[in-house]
């Protein structure tokens, strides 16, 4: 059997709780790698003696901008602006399931089958905060045909998708390039040992350089960037579910389809792990 709506049951109170509109929290996993990886070749550092002979800002120089600079020729400065903004999505993230979102979107269903859409259109102002969301329920208390939302919002969905993946991107190039600026700073440094080797005040600097840029240039590239555009493309992908799943209630709502029906169509989309029972089986 369905579980009822009672007043102590009411839409407003699940939707805040559900975390459809949940804040944004610390990604742990991100922030224990970065540390645990940072911290790791630090202690190294630390242990030689000598950490200060780590810090050279000629090598820096050449690692940072020099992969920033190569970068910014694959992309356009609007795809750089992107990534940018993007970027710390890999450490904040909302805290939202998609099984708590797939119960929610049975609930909201279950209240617009029973009492119609004036329960959606008292919601919205409190779903501001979600966009997809909000424009998926605008449209169905619109009264918009359930193929016209398909269309709109499932163009909006994918060109979503598509800035992740395409910030992702970014970082994956910029990857790529920061070791290759190190390999070029190492010859660098490696010119300028060699066309010093008359004045030995000259050689230990130049050696810094050839060394140091190999060194910024794996870190920066294979502890810092290579990570983090994999947790933006995963983020990505759990980003276009929860958008799914909005985009499949919303759908169902329109068509006036029943809750059960649409508990089949969300169970579809969700991991096997992460299904939901909202209506009670015999």
């Amino acid at each position: 059997m369905a579980r009822p709506l009672s007043p102590n049951n009411n839409v407003h109170s699940a939707v805040s709780v559900g975390g459809m509109r949940a804040r944004s929290t610390v990604d742990l996993a991100t922030l224990f790698g970065l540390a645990g990886a940072f911290g790791v070749v630090v202690v190294a550092m630390v242990g030689g003696g000598t950490p200060g002979a780590y810090l050279d800002l000629p090598a820096f120089l050449i690692v940072g901008g020099g992969t920033l600079t190569v970068t910014a020729v694959s992309f356009s400065a609007r795809d750089l602006g992107l990534a940018w903004r993007t970027l710390p999505s890999a450490l904040f993230r909302p805290g939202v399931h998609p099984r708590a979102v797939a119960r929610q979107m049975l609930l909201l269903a279950e209240a617009a089958r029973r009492t119609g859409a004036d329960t959606l259109r008292e919601l919205l102002p409190e779903l501001r905060g979600e966009p997809f969301l909000y424009r998926c329920l605008d449209l169905v208390t619109e009264g918009r045909p359930a193929d016209d939302i398909d269309a709109v919002l499932g163009c909006e969905a994918e060109a979503a998708t598509a800035a992740q993946v395409r910030t992702a991107a970014v970082l994956r190039r910029a990857a790529e390039v920061a070791p290759a600026m190190g390999l070029i700073g190492t010859l660098v440094g490696l010119v300028q040992m060699l066309g010093s080797l008359n004045n030995p005040s000259a050689i230990g600097p130049a050696m810094a350089v050839a060394l140091l840029t190999t060194f910024y240039g794996a870190v920066l590239g294979n502890m810092i960037l290579t990570p983090l555009a994999g947790k933006l493309e995963t983020n990505a992908e759990q980003d276009n579910l929860i958008r799914t799943l909005y985009l499949t209630g919303a759908i169902s709502m329109a068509r006036q389809e029943n809750p059960r029906r649409l508990e089949m169509l969300l169970n579809a989309v969700l991991p096997v792990g992460s299904r939901v029972q909202y209506f009670d089986r015999e």
